[in-house]
């Protein structure tokens, strides 16, 4: 099993204006797609910006298990020679995806329809999280799942050998069941349908499409239906992975609450699909602009600015705008805890099954520093305190959850007192240089060994 070290408590002391140019990590989706499509891949994808956060690495650490060739250039710049569809050998230790939700459930789909045995763990956090959302819908191609009681890791997942392409109705909006339905359904003949009713992450639909699988995706009253036809030859790509919107989201509220703030966020991928959060904080009010956009590999990108934004309103958050936001919402719950009444939450389930349960672990928190907190098992609510109203002076329990800890860090930067976090190294799974950059823009974050 996966370990995790000494916790160490972190600190947010309340921040001067918090300036200049925040250059966040490449996109983690895009990261671990790049890695998986490219073992598939007959031939050299050679990737840069790659994310080098700890999930990641675990996908690149599994890739090179299963046969690929995955080599680290350097720099974010990497190479992986692929095997081709249905060429992933078996490996011979257990595959440890650390604390990545998205990396065992994708890696899961991949190797579902190729006759191997792949024994999945993870950390103590990973290994709480449900499973049977996505081996369920593997079940269908033939695969079979031997795993602890409710669904959890570690589990022996054996792959079909002779797999049946499936239709499938995905039963909540998660891009991460969607994208294994898929990646199983590469090595199945015939077509594999995937029908979402609420539009989730695109990007393995899109990078499919881009490695060279045939692949369509149709608007119908039945919802989002994406149909893919199994067993191409994916073609190798060279990939720029584009800029993680989940990332920016940090540094973005970070200035909006923080007084005499401006930050530049450059080249940040406008993906309908995951740009949910920004379109929120401008309907509250915040002083957050796009600008130079551009498309860049067939995404669309721009360079936010966001700017002390102390007329900020709560707002009723439109549901289907969820699937499109769902990791930022801890960190919009901060921001709502510095605007003016109620912000509204819902159709938002999902976060219960997250790294944490995110509404609890937030409503905790939140609640430790001043901040009035509502919850039900679908929503959520929180009430301003306006400007500068957050008392703070509260520790949190991070739940082993980076999203956890680098929001309350955020928080502490615009609160009358510091916020603390029990333990601060989850941060390092998906956002390694968080807290070098967030301290060159003006924040004071401190750690205790």
């Amino acid at each position: 099993m996966s370990g995790h070290g000494t916790p160490i408590p972190m600190t947010s002391h309340r921040a001067d204006p918090l300036t200049g140019i925040a250059e966040v990590p490449g996109d983690k989706s895009i990261s671990h797609r790049s890695l998986i499509l490219g073992a598939l891949a007959v031939g050299e994808t050679k990737i840069s910006g790659l994310l080098e956060g700890e999930d990641v690495l675990d996908t690149a650490k599994a890739m090179q298990a299963m046969g690929a060739e995955v080599i680290n250039h350097g720099g974010g710049n990497w190479s992986v020679h692929g095997v081709g569809v249905g060429g992933l050998a078996e490996p011979e230790q257990v595959i440890d995806c650390g604390n990545s939700g998205t990396g065992v459930r994708l890696i899961m789909g991949v190797m579902a329809t190729s006759p191997i045995t792949v024994t999945f763990t993870g950390d103590a956090s990973l290994n709480k999280r449900p499973m049977a959302r996505v081996t369920d819908p593997l079940a269908l191609f033939g695969t079979q799942s031997v795993g602890r009681s409710g669904g959890r890791l570690p589990m022996t997942s054996v792959g079909a050998a002779e797999p049946t392409p499936v239709r499938y109705t995905v039963p909540v909006p998660s891009a991460q069941v969607k994208s294994a339905v898929l990646l199983a359904g590469l090595n199945a003949p015939g077509q594999t349908v995937v029908i979402e009713k609420e539009a989730t992450r695109d990007h393995s639909e899109r990078m499919l499409a881009g490695f060279g699988a045939e692949i369509t995706v149709e608007d119908t009253d039945e919802g989002r239906v994406i149909t893919l036809t199994g067993q191409p030859e994916l073609k190798p790509q060279v990939i720029a992975v584009p800029r993680d919107p989940s990332s920016a989201a940090f540094p973005v509220c970070a200035a909006l609450i923080t007084p005499g703030s401006d930050v530049l966020v450059p080249g940040i991928g406008l993906n309908p699909t995951r740009a949910g959060l920004f379109y929120t904080l401008q309907d509250m009010g915040a002083d957050l602009t796009f600008e130079n956009m551009r498309e860049e590999g067939g995404e669309p990108v721009a360079d936010l600015r966001a700017r002390y934004s102390p007329d900020m309103k709560g707002i009723d958050v439109p549901p289907e705008r969820a699937a499109s936001m769902i990791d930022e919402y801890p960190v919009l719950s901060v921001v709502a805890s510095f605007a003016t009444g109620k912000t509204m939450m819902t159709g938002v389930k999902e976060l219960r099954v997250k790294e944490s349960d995110r509404i609890d672990a937030m409503a905790r928190g939140l609640r430790a520093n001043g901040v009035m907190v509502e919850e039900g098992d679908d929503w959520w609510a929180v009430t301003g305190l306006g400007p500068e109203g957050v008392p703070g002076g509260g520790t949190c329990e991070s739940f082993l959850d980076h999203r956890i800890a680098m929001s309350f860090m955020v928080m502490g930067m615009g609160a009358q007192k510091p916020v603390t976090v029990d333990d601060g190294t989850p941060i390092a799974t998906s956002f390694p240089i968080f807290t070098p950059l967030m301290t060159t823009l003006g924040a004071r974050l401190e750690t205790t060994a």
